[in-house]
């Protein structure tokens, strides 16, 4: 920090990866200029995904670009839905599911939306599915409101549904055995003559054994895809690193060093998002059953907020907010599905967060979004949202400190709606910048996740320029070509 940064008690300022926008035409026409003169390279070659997610507040179709020879990542589009606005199933369908909002979901009813969603998301990025897109990978943050596995997997099967019928190919959603199965603009960009998916995503293996909680995935592409985001920066994000998703609900892992795959160690689960949320319909400025604080926020409110009083509301509201070590004996514990058995066998540390017992302190949460907004107005209940997300983060990871899982020399990677808006990044800065090597925040982490999940699959490593491995190291394409007997 510079003299005059700790005269005017300024912190260092969080970085920030946020999307590049670019148009596939214009990338495809860019030159990466003359290695000498008169010679002018090729164009770069672009891997050209889709990321379908359902979430509890938003559904979205995030449609991307990565130029394979440097794994930086363009954004096309970015498709947004209300998840409220799915239409109610019909009396014929099967109501498998709901939201962490209760809101009710059929297969059909999800296959719909999901269709609309990708066509319109497609077009708006003017890229064919039939010759420009290469791979889609579907995803879900709705897993509070299952109450079994074989739900969740009804609503994996809706996603698949709604992706055939906007006419995505199934061999593009599944990965290639070989590379003449991949179009021949890719072929001289795949390993897979050298390596095969073996389900290391980035260098990092999931718990051993029975899955032990529900958002397993989420926290997985999350991981992936702020080690891609960070690309776009000057910090080294790869393990041992921790990943912290504050979409509606939490999600997260806490990986280690091990080499050439580092392990997952510890998950974290529960409400985020939903929290903030619940203080903003209890203002009664938002629709009580579908408002979300991202219809409320506005940086220029913010900036008139009192923030002596936000702390204060802040540390009131944590008073509901559970954040522990989840003990035996819970098959759910933030309204997410666990096995705590399963976690504790395969080494697994699980961190939740709730309010009350399974979200039923929430009515409370909103009665204070009540008094905060009465009391001290929407600038201040703003700023009180900043404080309570940061304050999560700061509870979590103290919680992972005290169990001794992080691995020293960690750097930390935050993303979601709920933890890089407003004053977020800065206020969870000012709490990480002594206890981790770095931190970066992360816009669509869950969709550029996706992205490198796709080419996880297919074996589309950069070996010059890797995205997984250890942090300052080299591609580990060797040590995995030697651990499947390929050399």
């Amino acid at each position: 920090m510079s003299f005059l940064d700790k005269i005017f008690k300024r912190g260092p300022k969080p970085i920030i990866a946020k999307s590049h926008e670019s148009k596939l035409d214009a990338l495809r026409a860019q030159k990466a200029g003359p290695a000498s003169p008169g010679v002018v390279k090729k164009p770069d070659t672009f891997y050209v995904t889709a990321s379908v997610e359902l979430g509890n507040t938003t559904t979205k179709s995030i449609v991307t670009a990565t130029n394979l020879n440097n794994s930086e990542c363009y954004l096309l589009n970015k498709t947004v839905k209300m998840t409220r606005d799915i239409r109610p199933p019909k009396p014929s369908e099967e109501v498998f599911g709901k939201t962490v909002w209760g809101i009710e979901l059929s297969k059909e009813a999800v296959a719909e939306l999901i269709k609309d969603t990708v066509l319109e998301s497609l077009k708006k990025a003017n890229v064919d599915k039939d010759e420009d897109l290469d791979f889609v990978v579907r995803s879900t943050g709705v897993t509070a409101g299952f109450a079994t596995a074989e739900e969740a997997g009804k609503l994996v099967i809706a996603l698949a549904d709604g992706c055939l019928d906007a006419g995505i190919p199934p061999r593009k959603m599944s990965p290639a055995m070989s590379p003449s199965q991949l179009p021949e603009r890719l072929r001289k960009h795949t390993l897979l003559e050298n390596v095969m998916f073996d389900g290391a995503v980035v260098s990092v293996v999931p718990p051993k054994g029975k899955e032990s909680v529900a958002n397993e995935m989420e926290g997985e592409l999350v991981t992936a895809g702020i080690k891609l985001g960070a690309k776009w920066t000057e910090v080294d994000y790869r393990n041992p690193c921790v990943s912290l998703d504050f979409g509606s609900t939490l999600a997260g892992r806490i990986v280690n060093d091990d080499e050439p795959y580092a392990s997952t160690v510890g998950n974290f689960l529960g409400l985020a998002g939903v929290i903030s949320d619940s203080l903003a319909r209890g203002s009664g400025q938002v629709d009580k059953n579908g408002g979300a604080a991202l219809d409320l926020y506005s940086d220029k409110l913010v900036k008139k907020a009192n923030t002596k009083k936000a702390k204060a509301n802040a540390e009131e509201a944590h008073k509901l907010i559970d954040i522990r070590k989840v003990p035996e004996g819970y098959s759910r514990f933030g309204t997410v599905p666990i096995d705590v058995e399963a976690a504790k066998e395969a080494g697994n540390i699980l961190i939740g967060c709730d309010v009350g017992t399974n979200g039923d302190g929430i009515p409370e949460l909103m009665e204070l979004g009540q008094q905060f907004y009465d009391a001290d107005g929407l600038p201040t209940l703003l700023a009180t949202m900043d404080y309570v997300s940061a304050n999560i983060v700061y509870r979590v990871l103290d919680v992972a400190f005290e169990n001794n899982v992080i691995t020293e020399g960690s750097v930390l990677g935050v993303t979601g709606r709920a933890g890089i808006t407003g004053r977020k990044p800065e206020l969870i800065l000012e709490y990480s910048q002594d206890k981790f090597k770095d931190t970066v925040f992360v816009e669509d982490g869950l969709a550029l996740g996706s992205a490198i999940m796709a080419r996880c699959m297919n074996s589309m490593g950069t070996v010059k320029n890797p995205v997984g491995g250890h942090q300052g190291g080299k591609c580990i394409l060797k040590q995995r070509m030697k651990m499947q007997g390929k050399i």
